[in-house]
């Protein structure tokens, strides 16, 4: 799909703030309300927008621990990533489940509210999966977590 700069504007600020009117996103971009309103269908229909959320703060939810789980398994075949990759889905403390390249076969990002919790969660994979090396690595400080996308414009 290509995207002019009035797509790529639109985006923009919708991955920004997605409670932007119509009316208010039609003017930011230079456009009347109707032709807006059909590019954002037009967007939503192809997939580019996925959905429409609110992010939440993890640290007042009690949720403040993130941690980056790599994975090493001795299988390497369809039917296993398969079967992983639906037991890790089910598991709520995971946010982002990546299979990679490298050293390491899998990344995990869990986020929970502390190291017992994590504990718990880490007992729980294991005794689901099975798995070469699983290493840990948790987070200090959030420097950077964004949603938003580096659109060109």
């Amino acid at each position: 799909m290509d995207f002019d700069i009035t797509d790529l504007k639109l985006l923009d600020l919708i991955q920004r703030d997605i409670s932007l009117s119509i009316d208010e996103l039609a003017q930011r971009v230079g456009l009347t309300k109707t032709p807006c309103w059909r590019r954002i269908q037009k967007l939503e229909k192809s997939g580019v927008i996925k959905r429409r959320v609110a992010l939440l703060d993890a640290e007042r939810l009690n949720l403040g621990v993130s941690v980056f789980v790599q994975v090493k398994t001795s299988q390497h075949n369809r039917a296993w990533l398969e079967k992983f990759s639906e037991t890790v889905k089910r598991f709520p403390e995971v946010v982002g489940f990546y299979r990679m390249a490298g050293e390491y076969d899998y990344l995990l990002r869990v986020v929970v509210s502390d190291i017992a919790a994590y504990d718990e969660f880490y007992k729980r994979l294991i005794d689901a999966t099975s798995l070469t090396d699983v290493t840990s690595n948790f987070a200090m400080e959030e420097l950077k977590n964004t949603t938003e996308l580096p659109l060109r414009k």
